[in-house]
């Protein structure tokens, strides 16, 4: 999964490749495991823009800016190729939701990936949750679909390990 995410960014574009991370220094520990590749390129692509990304180093903000930009595009290629349109419409909707959170300087992001990666496609199970921390800037709905949908101990490890990526 990984050198896939490597492999095509680096044929798109020179500055994708001249991005890697030196090979000993990626961190290839997958956060989200449901429709793995598409989450983790889109996950990776959030990385580059708001934390430490695991397989890229961008050398300046706007490389940054296009590389992030274009791991979301590809994932949800990705993901769109499987042609479960209500996954799509659930990441197009987790990506504007985590936009705003980071504008706004607010957190709920890390129960909003988690909810998303564990009923992705699964209809409007997260209509509600997600109006909650939008409206009221509540995510403890989220965390209880995640944790009811995956259970506690892989909400822990990838509530712990998104903290650990975030700046």
């Amino acid at each position: 999964m990984w050198n896939v995410i490597m492999e095509e960014a680096s044929a798109e574009s020179s500055l994708w490749k001249a991005s890697l991370r030196p090979e000993g220094s990626r961190e290839l520990l997958p956060i989200f495991s449901r429709f793995a590749l598409g989450l983790e390129t889109i996950y990776e692509g959030y990385l580059v823009h708001y934390g430490a990304p695991r397989l890229f180093a961008p050398p300046d903000q706007d490389t940054a800016l296009l590389l992030g930009d274009y791991l979301y595009a590809h994932g949800l290629l990705r993901i769109s190729s499987a042609g479960d349109v209500s996954a799509v419409a659930d990441l197009s909707e987790l990506i504007s939701l985590c936009g705003q959170l980071r504008a706004a300087n607010a957190g709920g992001d890390g129960p909003l990936w988690a909810a998303t990666a564990a009923l992705l496609g699964a209809g409007p199970q997260l209509d509600e949750p997600r109006a909650a921390l939008r409206l009221h800037g509540d995510a403890a709905l989220l965390e209880a679909v995640a944790r009811a949908a995956a259970g506690d101990e892989p909400v822990e490890r990838a509530l712990a390990a998104h903290t650990l990526r975030l700046r």
